[in-house]
């Protein structure tokens, strides 16, 4: 098992997108289309989650079809795109469940996520996240690079 310390407390797992679940990388088509890479590993990890009670969150400061796709076949409970200013979001979900600080964790890469994980009792990150996000208080960093199973890493540690 990896190196993740996460109680068994946590019953909802919220998520920025872009940067955690896919590689950071858009693909852009000769007809102007973007489209993300996703690993089966991370796709599984949505899965695995579902089938073991966890609610799921995903607060993306973009709009994709990627996101929508998941979030259908999944039956993710909250679902918001093209967030600027995802605080506001992450507090609301949290209301709306009536979650304490043990039962839920944030995982983000980049700095409009640094409020979110600065928020969040559980925060997690990829490796390659720019350096202010590193750099907040008691944030865990996943072994798997984003795109290539850190969410997977993430769900793996939750399961046991």
């Amino acid at each position: 098992m990896g190196k993740l310390k996460l109680p068994r407390t946590i019953k909802m797992v919220i998520t920025d997108f872009d940067g955690v679940i896919t590689d950071n990388c858009v693909y852009i088509g000769d007809n102007f289309s973007m489209t993300r890479r996703l690993n089966f590993k991370d796709i599984m990890a949505f899965s695995l989650l579902r089938k073991n009670n966890f609610m799921i969150g995903i607060i993306s400061g973009e709009k994709n079809s990627a996101i929508e796709i998941m979030a259908k076949k999944f039956r993710i409970e909250e679902v918001h795109q093209n967030i600027r200013i995802k605080i506001d979001v992450l507090k609301s979900i949290i209301e709306k469940y009536k979650l304490s600080k043990e039962e839920f964790l944030y995982i983000g890469d980049d700095v409009n996520d640094i409020e979110c994980l600065e928020f969040a009792k559980y925060k997690i990150t990829v490796p390659h996240s720019v350096e202010k996000v590193k750099a907040v208080k008691d944030i865990q960093i996943t072994e798997n690079t984003a795109g290539n199973g850190a969410f997977r890493e993430v769900a793996d540690c939750l399961i046991g």
